[in-house]
């Protein structure tokens, strides 16, 4: 499937159906009164998160959406049938802006969330509505009401735990395959990675989300080459994963140009918390290995893994630094000491305790 992050869509919502002038009309009964029904409610537009999408593909050949109108009223007090609803399916961590002012409409963050996108017409209301003591037959009704009409901008973010970062040909995608059942195209010249890919890894009984984006070059956030289209998607990573080549000459100066265009375009990025490993150890002797990771240490502050996603140097550490800078999620804990509580709660029932 093609990765799409970005579409442009017109919603129009249902207009409300009209309500009805009628009059009770029967044998015997020549003043029956007014019966009109109302008019029926215009069919809403929601956008819903959705498991297993990753993608905005599906909105490239449809960009227009249109909810059908509310039935109007009858007589006998028949109200009109009420539209169905349309609903979007997307990915979750898209954004909905309106097109014209640049608002955010809504945000699904999570699948299962349902938000409101343009809401359907109220339907108008009969005759019978209206009829009073001083008012025994009145001849007017409601038209309904349109429904909400506007073009909406669809902007996805991905939503991972982690997030890899790195200049071109750096080893990203080759990592990711690593520990991960994603598959995405590896070669031995740089920007083989033309789109975002997600792969869930497994490590220590817990599973976390890794995006591997497109290799950044130096310019990025100006616009230069393929990376700072999907910067965005780095955005919502709770931590980032700073692959170094270790084969090249300056890894100090490779580690800084990805800093500094981190920083140039903001929205916080370049304030996440960081894991820097020296990737592609196993083409590497011991003394070159101590000498770019000293290099690399010195530019960055902190400790730098040593490790090759091809031969597993040091793999299984590196994720497991990954899963120490992740936060525990609590219903994981909860369950956990539930489980733990069951347990004690039925030993004890049993005349023995652990």
């Amino acid at each position: 499937m093609k990765f799409l992050d970005q579409a442009k869509v017109h919603i129009r919502a249902g207009d409300g159906g009209a309500g009805c002038v009628s009059f009770r009309r029967e044998r015997n009964l020549p003043k029956g009164g007014p019966n009109g029904g109302n008019g029926g409610q215009g069919g809403t537009i929601w956008a819903e998160g959705t498991p297993g999408l990753n993608t905005l593909i599906d909105f490239r050949f449809q960009q227009h959406f249109r909810a059908k109108n509310g039935h109007q009223g009858e007589g006998s007090l028949r109200s009109g049938a009420a539209a169905e609803d349309i609903v979007l399916r997307v990915p979750a961590g898209t954004q909905m802006f309106d097109v014209e002012d640049g608002e955010l409409l809504a945000e699904v963050s999570a699948p299962g969330e349902r938000v409101l996108l343009a809401q359907g017409g109220e339907g108008g209301l009969g005759n019978a509505h209206f009829k009073s003591p001083t008012r025994r037959a009145p001849r007017m009704a409601q038209p309904g009401t349109p429904g909400d009409e506007r073009w909406i901008r669809l902007s996805l973010r991905l939503i991972a735990d982690a997030g890899i970062v790195g200049l071109p040909n750096a080893g990203k995608s080759t990592f990711l395959s690593a520990v991960s059942r994603a598959k995405p195209k590896v070669a031995e010249y740089p920007f083989t990675t033309l789109h975002p890919s997600l792969g869930v890894a497994y490590a220590q009984d817990r599973e976390f989300v890794l995006a591997d984006i497109p290799g950044l070059i130096e310019g990025a956030h100006e616009g230069t080459g393929l990376g700072h289209q999907f910067l965005s998607h780095v955005e919502r990573c709770k931590i980032l994963l700073h692959l170094v080549d270790g084969t090249i000459d300056d890894v100090a100066g490779a580690y800084r140009t990805i800093r500094e265009e981190l920083t140039q375009y903001g929205h916080g990025l370049a304030e996440k918390p960081e894991i820097v490993a020296l990737n592609k150890c196993d083409a590497l002797t011991e003394a070159d290995i101590d000498e770019k990771r000293d290099a690399l240490a010195e530019a960055c502050g902190a400790e730098v893994l040593a490790i090759s996603a091809v031969a597993g140097l040091g793999v299984p550490e590196l994720t497991g630094r990954i899963l120490d800078g992740l936060p525990v999620v609590e219903d994981e804990v909860e369950d956990d000491q539930g489980d733990d509580a069951d347990a004690a709660t039925s030993a004890t029932a049993e005349g023995w305790a652990p």
